[in-house]
This record gives C-alpha cells, sequence and structure tokens, in this order.
C-alpha cells in the first residue's frame, strides 16, 4: 500500500512539475479611499476580442492575487468586487523577456451612493488549501441546499461519512468537532444527531485540520472539524430567508445582520424535522457453547424513527477603539428523536444429543430522546501599534441537558413463560466552562511567537431509574439499575508556537509544543482513573515549488479523552439479545499523525491535492463485542446474548492517501472529485492482527444552463471495511439537484432528488466474537424529493471602516488565518 502510494504522489509531482506556460501576473486590490485592502475581489482574465475570460482567481485575505501558468501574449484584466467601480486594464502583456508582469498596487473607486437591495454573488472556491488546514465553501453546494451539515460533509476532502452518520477523518472517528472555533455541549449527548440538526444554509464553511497546531486543544486523534456559521461583516443591514419541503426533511431558517460603525449584531433561528420513516431489520446469530449445544437465533422486524429540533442565536460585535475589540454570542439548541419498533424472534437450540428446542416471542420497544444545549460567550481582542501584535482572551459556557427513556417488553408465544420487560428513565447534564488566554508578538517579518494558558472544567452528571416488568404486568424498582453517576474532568494547559519562514522563503512553517494536564473523577464504584499529563509536538513545513504548486510536510502528536458515552456504566438493555455498556475506566487514546500533501492548480482553473498520510495510536478506543449464552446483570439473567462496550484495543494504524481534484472543463462545466484510500491494522494483544483496507470514491459534476440556472449530479460510493471482529458495510448513493435564481439573484428555487430510483438502501454487517458470528442486513429508507426556497435582502454602503493596511506577504507568509482560540 506505501509503495503504491508513494508511487502516485511522485508520477503526479514529476508530471506537474514540467508544465510548460511559465508566465504570471500579480497584484493586489486596494480601496482607493480607505486604503484598505479588498479580500475576495474577482480577477478575470481575457484573451484581445473574446467576450468570455478564460481564467480567473479571487483575492486573498490581504488584497493579493496571482494567476500563473500564462503563456505569452496580450491580455484584458477585469477586476470587480460588488460595491465598487470595475477596474479595466487593457493591455497585460506576458512575453519571453519579461514573463512576469507586476500590476502593484491596484485602486478600486467604491460606489458613493448606497445600495439598496443587493445581493452578494463573488464566489469563493469551493476547496481552499490553507498551509495548516482545508476550507470547504458550500455557497455553491446545489445537492445540499435543504439538506443539513451532515449532507455537507459528505463531499468534504478527506471526511467519509456512514449511512447512520457516523463521520471519519483520513479513517479515525475520534474527531473534535468546533462551531464557530470554539466547543460546543450540542456535541456532546449524540454528535450524530447534532449533525443532522445544524442547516446546511447556516454553515459558511467548514475547515479541516488534519494536524493541528500547538494552539489548538489536543484532544481527538483523528483531527478537528471546524463549522463556521454563517455571519456578515459589511455595513448596513442584510439578512435570508430558507425554507425547504421534502418527503424525508423539512427546514427553514432565518438569518439577519447589521453593523453601523463600531457596532454590529446576527441573530439567527432555524427549525428541521425528518419525516418519520420505516426501517426493516433482520439478524441471525449463531453461537455454541462449553458444551457444544448450539443456538440458533433469528431476528426479524422493523422500528419506525423520527427526528426534529430547533436553534436559535445572537452574536455581537463592538470596536472600542481601532485596537480594541469585544465579542459575544449566545446560542440556544434542541433536538430530539423517538422510535418504536417490533421484532419478531425465534431461538432455535440443539445438543450433542440432538435434543432441540423452539422458543418464539415478540420484542416491542419504543425509546425517546431529547436533548438542550446552551451556549454562551465573551471575547476581548487588543492590537497594538506593532502590526500583527494581538492579545485576546475569550471565555465560553457549555449547558447541556439531555434525557433518555425507554421500554422493553418480551411476549413469549409459548403460553407459559410469563412477559418479561423493563422501563428506564435516565436524565443528564453536561457542563463546560473554557478560559483561554493568548498572545502573539511579531519580531520580524519571518518570525513571529505565539503563546497562551486554558482551563477546561467539565462536569457531567445523570441519573438512572430502572423498573421490571411483573407478572401481574404491574412494575418493580430495580435496583441493580437504579443510581447516579457523577463524570468530572479538568484540563489546564499552555503552548509556545511559532509561525516562521527559512532560507529566503525556501520554507514556510508553523511548529509548536502545547502541554497539558487532565485530572479527572467519578462517582462509580470501583473507579480509579489517575491525573496524567501530555506534552504535544507539532509542526507543518510548505515549500513552493513555484507559484502554482507546492509541497507541504505536517505532524502532530494528540490524546483522544473518552467521552461520555465511552465511560457511562449504564446497560442499554432495549434489545436483550445485544447490550450495550460503557466503562468508566478507559484510558485516553494517544495518537501520531504524520501527513505529506501536493498541491498544483493549473492554466484555466484545474486544481488538484494529493496526500499521503501515516497514523498510529495505542490505547486505541473502539467497541468489542463479547458473547455469552447467559449472563446475570445487576440481578437480571440474559441469556444467548452480545455485550458490547467500548475498549482499549491496543494499537491502530491507518496509512492512505487522498486525492481531490477540480477541473471546470468548459466555462459552465466542471467536475470534481474526491478519493480516498486507506488501510487500518488493528493490533490487540492475544489476538490475531486485522487489517482492513477501504476506499471512499465520489463525484461531483456541475453544469450551468445560463447565469441564473444550473444543475449538479453527486455520487458517492463508501466501500465496506473489516475490523477487529467483523465487517462494517458498504454504503452509496447518488443525489441530482437544479436551481433557478430570480430576481436578480436576490431569491432562488430549487428541487433535488437522493436516490430517486429505488427506496431502500440495504446494510448488511457481521459481527464474530469468536464463540458467535452474526448476520444483520437493515433496509434503510434514503429516496427523498424536495424543494427548497432562498430569499436575500438587504441595505448595505459598503463603506468599509478605515484600519491600517495588511502587509503584503505574498512572497513571505508569516501567519495564517485562525478562528480564535481553541
Amino acid at each position: 500500500m506505501r509503495v503504491i502510494v508513494l508511487f502516485i504522489f511522485l508520477t503526479i509531482s514529476t508530471f506537474f512539475a514540467n508544465a510548460q506556460n511559465k508566465g504570471k501576473i500579480t497584484g493586489k486590490v486596494t480601496d482607493a479611499t480607505t486604503k484598505q485592502v479588498i479580500d475576495y475581489a474577482t480577477i478575470s482574465l481575457y484573451k484581445q476580442g473574446a467576450a468570455a475570460p478564460f481564467n480567473g482567481v479571487v483575492t486573498d485575505e490581504k488584497g493579493n492575487f496571482i494567476i500563473p501558468n500564462l503563456a505569452t501574449g496580450d491580455y484584458i484584466i477585469k477586476i470587480d468586487f460588488i460595491g465598487y467601480q470595475q477596474k479595466v486594464i487593457a493591455h497585460a502583456v506576458i512575453t519571453d523577456a519579461a514573463p512576469t508582469l507586476t500590476l502593484g498596487n491596484i485602486l478600486l473607486a467604491p460606489v458613493q451612493n448606497q445600495l439598496q437591495d443587493v445581493v452578494i454573488t463573488a464566489k469563493r472556491p469551493t476547496v481552499e488549501n490553507k498551509i495548516d488546514k482545508m476550507v470547504y465553501n458550500p455557497q455553491n453546494d446545489l445537492t445540499a441546499q435543504g439538506g443539513m451539515a451532515i449532507d455537507i460533509l459528505q463531499k468534504v476532502p478527506q471526511i467519509s461519512v456512514d449511512i447512520d452518520g457516523n463521520v471519519e477523518l483520513q479513517g479515525n472517528a475520534n474527531i473534535r468537532f468546533l462551531i464557530n472555533g470554539k466547543p460546543s455541549s450540542i456535541f456532546g449527548s449524540s454528535l450524530t444527531e447534532a449533525l443532522q440538526s445544524i442547516p446546511a444554509s447556516q454553515i459558511q464553511s467548514i475547515e479541516v485540520i488534519t494536524n493541528p497546531g500547538a494552539k489548538y486543544d489536543a484532544t481527538g486523534t483523528g483531527g478537528i472539524i471546524n463549522i463556521i456559521l454563517k455571519q456578515n461583516d459589511i455595513e448596513g443591514v442584510n439578512g435570508s430567508v430558507n425554507l425547504s419541503a421534502g418527503t424525508r426533511l423539512e427546514n427553514g431558517s432565518f438569518n439577519i445582520n447589521a453593523k453601523k460603525g463600531k457596532f454590529a449584531v446576527g441573530a439567527f433561528f432555524n427549525g428541521n424535522e425528518r419525516i418519520n420513516s420505516t426501517t426493516n431489520t433482520n439478524s441471525e446469530t449463531k453461537s455454541t457453547d462449553a458444551t457444544g449445544t448450539t443456538t440458533d437465533l433469528l431476528q426479524n422486524g422493523s422500528s419506525a424513527f423520527k427526528r426534529s429540533g430547533y436553534q436559535s442565536g445572537i452574536n455581537f460585535q463592538w470596536d472600542v477603539t481601532k485596537k480594541d475589540q469585544l465579542t459575544a454570542s449566545f446560542s440556544y439548541n434542541h433536538f430530539g428523536n423517538d422510535n418504536v419498533g417490533t421484532t419478531n424472534q425465534q431461538q432455535l437450540t440443539t445438543d450433542l444429543l440432538g435434543n432441540t428446542s423452539d422458543v418464539n416471542s415478540i420484542l416491542n420497544s419504543a425509546s425517546h430522546f431529547h436533548a438542550n444545549s446552551s451556549d454562551v460567550s465573551l471575547g476581548y481582542k487588543k492590537t497594538f501599534d506593532k502590526k500583527d501584535e494581538e492579545l485576546s482572551f475569550l471565555i465560553s459556557s457549555s449547558f447541556g441537558s439531555n434525557y433518555n427513556s425507554a421500554s422493553q417488553q418480551q411476549l413469549f408465544l409459548d403460553g407459559t413463560t410469563p412477559t418479561s420487560g423493563s422501563m428506564s428513565t435516565n436524565p443528564g447534564t453536561d457542563r463546560e466552562t473554557d478560559i483561554s488566554l493568548d498572545y502573539t508578538y511579531p519580531f520580524s517579518k519571518t518570525f513571529t511567537l505565539e503563546t497562551g494558558a486554558k482551563a477546561v472544567i467539565e462536569d457531567i452528571s445523570n441519573s438512572v431509574v430502572t423498573d421490571t416488568l411483573l407478572n401481574n404486568g404491574g412494575y418493580t424498582p430495580d435496583p441493580g439499575q437504579t443510581y447516579n453517576f457523577n463524570y468530572n474532568r479538568d484540563v489546564f494547559a499552555y503552548y509556545v508556537s511559532g509561525t516562521f519562514s527559512l532560507f529566503h522563503d525556501f520554507i514556510n512553517g508553523m511548529a509548536g509544543l502545547r502541554y497539558e494536564y487532565t485530572t479527572t473523577s467519578s462517582s462509580f464504584a470501583n473507579t480509579n482513573v489517575p491525573g496524567y499529563g501530555i506534552l504535544a509536538p507539532s509542526f507543518v513545513l510548505q515549500h513552493k515549488l513555484s507559484d502554482d504548486q507546492s509541497i507541504k510536510f505536517s505532524y502532530s502528536y494528540r490524546l483522544q479523552r473518552p467521552q461520555y458515552s465511552d465511560v457511562d456504566p449504564f446497560y442499554n438493555v432495549s434489545d436483550p439479545h445485544n447490550i450495550s455498556t460503557g466503562d468508566p475506566n478507559l484510558k485516553p487514546e494517544l495518537g501520531h499523525n504524520y501527513e505529506l500533501g501536493y498541491n498544483k492548480t493549473f492554466n484555466n482553473g484545474p486544481s488538484i491535492y494529493v496526500s499521503a498520510f501515516y497514523r498510529y495510536n495505542t490505547n486505541d478506543i473502539q467497541s468489542l463485542t463479547v458473547h455469552s449464552d447467559s449472563t446475570r446483570i445487576n440481578g437480571t439473567d440474559y441469556t444467548d446474548v452480545n455485550i458490547t462496550t467500548r475498549a482499549n484495543i491496543g494499537s491502530e494504524t491507518n496509512e492512505g492517501a487522498n486525492i481531490y481534484i477540480s477541473i471546470p472543463v468548459t466555462s459552465k462545466f466542471s467536475l470534481r472529485s474526491n478519493n480516498f484510500f486507506a488501510d487500518r491494522i488493528s493490533r490487540n494483544p492475544g489476538d490475531p492482527t486485522v487489517s482492513g483496507f477501504a476506499y471512499r470514491l465520489n463525484m461531483n459534476a456541475s453544469y450551468e444552463f445560463a447565469p441564473s440556472f444550473a444543475a449538479e449530479v453527486f455520487g458517492n460510493y463508501r466501500s465496506s471495511q473489516r475490523t477487529i471482529q467483523g465487517t462494517n458495510p458498504a454504503f452509496a448513493f447518488y443525489n441530482f439537484a437544479v436551481r433557478k435564481q430570480l430576481w436578480k439573484k436576490k431569491a432562488s428555487i430549487g428541487v433535488t432528488a437522493a436516490n430517486p430510483f429505488s427506496n431502500y438502501i440495504s446494510q448488511t454487517a457481521i459481527t464474530n466474537t469468536g464463540n458467535s458470528y452474526q448476520t444483520s442486513t437493515r433496509e434503510v429508507p434514503f429516496r427523498s424529493f424536495g424543494i427548497s426556497l432562498n430569499y436575500k435582502f438587504g441595505k448595505m454602503d459598503f463603506k468599509k471602516p478605515a484600519k491600517e493596511d495588511v502587509p503584503d506577504d505574498t512572497t513571505s507568509p508569516n501567519k495564517t488565518p485562525d478562528s480564535g482560540p481553541k
């Protein structure tokens, strides 16, 4: 596998390095009045006499742009940004003698009168590859319109999502999720539920950080996914309304932003509902006990599921002075689900003498879950006379409460065995407070130092009340499954990090060291988790082979602290033959992550990013299933049961490659493809080594029939993968979408279809515990049709507040964009 990855990497690198067109045009775009740089201005390049551009870029966050790989010739350049008069350069000449044309500072004159009902149409590239992160911008993602965050994540490079919404980054599911650079209790109770409650219309971008720097928390061996919600820093009042209705999902959202001088405020509200759907299930579990008796358990049934949720929030920004800024935010989230199912069961038992028994029963189960969370933050940022010197303070708190209730009854059909069952309630709370202080000092144009400290205080508690069904139909308390559980964890951290440029910009990079000390306490009996410290180094090195291609190498040492669901000792017996629980004594998972990446942009717009990675984890946290012919749990006997818990299984190695390609085939037709290949090797002392190869392939094709009418097709395939105890199922789907923009692009209407030619997706998984073999199949409803409406409104004058110009660092980058303290 490593040889294949290296061969692909070197072959593509060598091919691209031989590009023939060496001409380039560089420049910087600035406001003619305030002298402030203009980011995301559109630079269009025309051949003389042509009506349509053949190439183009947008300016970066410091107003700079480069158009590389140009043949010799005479070109026309047009510079546009909404609220400014267009700038035209009639003759931009590239020759063999002068292949580089430096335009210098280009001044754009703002439109003097206030514009009303203006809609911003400037496009960011769908994928941006920065030195320390990859950014996915979903503004033009048609198939995700009317969907949720999970629908966007399916398209993000290096990320894989299964049919249940479980997310992996480079093959690792232990990911640190953030919202606007901050942790949120919305992810604490159920990550998959949270990702299916955030509307796609609320998301501005998704940042993927596979090897986070020292400024970020060291938790998350898989890396960090930061969801940036929409905000607007343009003077005036603006907003949007989004509505969607469909056969499987309905949602709506409202956003409004206002800025006047030094003050800015934004607010949002959204709600969603997944319409009731029924999943068909069947499974067969074959087992043999110590006496040679074999048991064949057949389960066949269905379950009806529905989900709903809503979110609301408000944020403030006050520029107290030119050097002092205060920010504050508050958000509230609610989501929940209900599941009701019926399963027919047949248990066939045969002993060595050939004696058999046949027990038939019906299992009725029901569950309800809901979670509420509130996030509040207050931040202060101070800048100094020295450019890029900065001091920032942030305090954020998350308050979560969740509630689970479940019940199950087994009705035996032999007429003699009494009905068994139980019901339980499980309310809980999650409190987390983060306090951080960060300081940045630029010693020179080529070296900047960052340092800071952070404290994380987390308190989790829940109570469980369980009642057991009596023969007379009443219930009695079950003391073995009734208890209170408190789990407290505090993390204290300090870091130092440097951003630098070496050998006359031959190498640009970031390197840092972070120390974190963790204390944990638990009220559960026989639980003792000693305090531990971790010293986590990280670095990223980048070398520009030319203006349009670069290579980078990065490393980070990280850990995965057990999540609450991993340590909760509650036994979930909603299916008495398949029970799950947690382990309060879990140790943290530790991981070394390496990545080598190559990025290339071609003339006329095509681009490619290829990365090879190697990840090695110890104390790897995975699910482990043990089969028991008969077991007693808190005073209750269960027979022919699989018990699944979370465990530190030993070590795991992930090695593979990711290839992202974007090709504008014509000015109207474009293709994007994201392909992932990885081999996962798990080693557990006393057990054989397990190797499981997996891959993910997808293709996105979009066509613009007219400036206001476009269509898109997206297909995705995620292969099956062998695990330490079986096989996870494959997953494939396809989407179609069209969008028509109306009223000068102030409004749009879209239609989407997912898997229109098949109602269900079949998922078959295998679990082999050694003395049992289980095959389970689910028929998951996936087909859907939907319609979405969007309307944007606003009155904006586009007069940007005056501030100091940002130094031109096109050739000497020494600072990367950041979303705030982590």
